[in-house]
């Protein structure tokens, strides 16, 4: 099966079948081999989509006012190869409190 056209956690879950049979250790050479490498492949793809899910996390920015607020994403934000343009953290103030992130 292509781990391109699967969600997330089926690419999870046939990692996860793959590295119990690879802990068994009771498969012939040539299949543990074949095995580690779809294994590797499904690693790379779930974490691939990990680090896109996380990029269009990062685009959530705080407003003027402190409100969260959505900015357009574009095809490049969402590449491996660019960093995030932004990186901001939401921080709650207290009334209380001075101006110091928990």
């Amino acid at each position: 099966m292509n781990g391109k056209n699967q969600t997330f956690e089926t690419s999870l879950k046939e990692l996860e079948k793959i590295v119990r049979r690879l802990e068994n250790g009771d498969l012939p050479l040539e299949e543990s081999l074949k095995l580690f490498e779809d294994g590797v492949r499904l690693s790379r793809e779930c974490q691939e989509r990990l680090n896109q899910a996380e990029r269009r996390i990062e685009i959530l920015l705080k407003d003027e006012n402190g409100n969260p607020a959505l900015q357009p994403i574009d095809k490049e934000d969402l590449s491996e190869e660019t960093e995030p343009k932004v990186k901001r953290r939401i921080v709650f103030k207290d009334e209380d409190e001075d101006e110091t992130p928990f």
